[in-house]
C-alpha cells in the first residue's frame, strides 16, 4: 500500500479549522487504498510573533522531504503585516520549489447559486506563480520624505513565460482546447508584448488548440458577461491573482474556490490551499466553509497519483452541496459540512 508523507501548515486563522476537515475527508477517502503520513509544521503569524520569522531558517529543506504541502491559510493583519506574512512563507515556498503553475477551477457546484445568471461554465485559470509583477525586484528610496521613490519590476523571462504557456496549452489540451491569454499589450509595451509574441511561437506547437489574445480588463467583463465561453485562461501572476478572485466570486464566492501550486516536473512537492484567506472575525467558531480546502485537498490527491480517490471526493462535494449543504455562507457549520461529504463518501 503506497504512503503518502504531507507537510501540514495549517497556518491562521481558520486554515486550522479547514485543515483539521480536509484531512479527516482524506483519510476516509484513502482508506484500504493508501495511507497518508502526515506532519504538522505550526508556522504563521502567531510563530512569527514568538520567534520573528515565518518559518525557521530550515523551513525548505526540511519541506524536501514530503510528497506534497497542504496549506490552510496565512496572515493576521492586525498584528503581522500581509507583506510580511506573505513574502515570509507562501512566496518562498512557491520559490523555492519552481511551483510556477498556479491552477483554480472555477465552475459553479450543483446547489450553488451564482451572482450572474449565467450556468454551466467551467474555466481552469492557469496563473504563472513565481516570476512577473510578484518577482521582489525594486525598492524604495528617500523614504518618508516629500522626494519619496517606490519601484516594483515586474520581471518577464523566456523561460518562464514558455513553460507557463506550455503547461496552459496541455491543459486545454486535455480539456476543450481552448486557451485565453491575457495581457495588457496596448499599454505595456514590453513585457505584455512579450508575453504576446512567445504565445504565438508557443501556439504553433499545439494546431489542435485554438488561441485567443484579451487584455485584462476586456477579460474581467468577459468572464462576468460571458463565462460560459472560456475554457483555459493562462495570465501572469498579478493578471491571474485578479482574474481568480473574480472567478471564486462568480461561481459562489471565496468557500468554492480551491487551488494548486505545482511543480510540473516533480522536482520539488507541490503545495494546495484555498484561497479564501484565514478570516480572523469567524477562526474556531466553526463556521468556516471546508468545500475549498476540501476540494484543494482533492487536487493534491489528484496531483500524487489517485486521481480516482480525488474525483469520487469532488463527486461527495458535489452530493452535499446538491442537498444544499454548504451552498450559502453561515447556512451550515464547518462539522456539518464535513459529515455531509463524509456520508456521501461512505454511500
Amino acid at each position: 500500500m503506497t504512503n503518502y508523507r504531507l507537510a501540514l501548515i495549517p497556518g491562521d486563522g481558520i486554515g486550522v479549522d479547514v485543515t483539521d476537515a480536509t484531512m479527516e475527508v482524506l483519510r476516509a477517502a484513502a482508506r484500504n487504498r493508501f495511507t497518508l503520513e502526515a506532519e504538522t509544521f505550526p508556522w504563521s503569524c502567531e510563530y512569527y510573533l514568538e520567534h520573528g520569522q515565518m518559518m525557521p531558517g530550515d523551513g525548505i529543506e526540511t519541506l524536501k522531504g514530503f510528497d506534497a504541502i497542504y496549506l490552510g491559510a496565512v496572515g493576521w493583519p492586525a498584528t503581522v503585516p500581509d507583506s510580511v506574512s506573505l513574502h515570509g512563507l507562501l512566496l518562498p515556498i512557491r520559490k523555492a520549489f519552481t511551483q510556477y503553475a498556479n491552477i483554480r477551477p472555477h465552475r459553479l457546484l450543483p446547489g450553488v447559486e451564482g451572482p450572474l445568471k449565467a450556468e454551466g461554465f467551467d474555466i481552469l485559470c492557469i496563473r504563472e506563480n513565481t516570476e512577473g509583477e510578484y518577482s521582489g525586484a525594486g525598492g524604495r528610496v528617500h523614504m518618508g520624505q516629500d522626494n519619496e521613490v517606490a519601484t516594483e519590476v515586474a520581471v518577464f523571462t523566456r523561460k518562464g513565460v514558455e513553460r507557463i504557456l506550455r503547461f496552459g496549452f496541455e491543459q486545454a489540451r486535455a480539456r476543450r482546447k481552448h486557451l485565453t491569454s491575457v495581457t495588457k499589450s496596448n499599454a505595456q509595451k514590453y513585457s505584455m508584448v512579450f508575453w504576446d509574441e512567445v504565445t504565438k511561437e508557443i501556439a504553433a506547437e499545439y494546431p489542435d488548440v485554438t488561441v485567443s489574445h484579451m487584455h485584462i480588463d476586456a477579460m474581467a467583463a468577459k468572464m462576468v458577461m460571458a463565462p460560459q465561453d472560456l475554457d483555459v485562461i493562462v495570465a501572469s501572476n498579478l493578471f491571474g491573482d485578479i482574474l481568480t478572485d473574480l472567478g471564486a466570486a462568480i461561481q459562489g464566492g471565496l468557500g468554492f474556490a480551491a487551488s494548486a501550486n505545482i511543480c510540473p516536473d516533480r522536482t520539488g512537492p507541490s503545495m494546495f490551499e484555498p484561497v479564501h484567506g484565514s478570516a480572523p472575525d469567524i477562526a474556531g467558531k466553526d463556521i468556516a466553509n471546508p468545500i475549498a480546502a476540501i476540494w484543494s485537498g482533492a487536487m493534491m490527491l489528484e496531483h500524487l497519483g489517485e486521481a480516482e480517490t480525488a474525483a469520487e471526493i469532488l463527486s461527495a462535494i458535489e452530493a452535499a452541496t446538491a442537498q444544499g449543504i454548504g451552498t450559502r455562507p453561515g447556512s451550515h457549520s464547518t462539522s456539518d459540512i464535513t459529515a455531509a461529504i463524509l456520508a456521501a463518501l461512505e454511500a
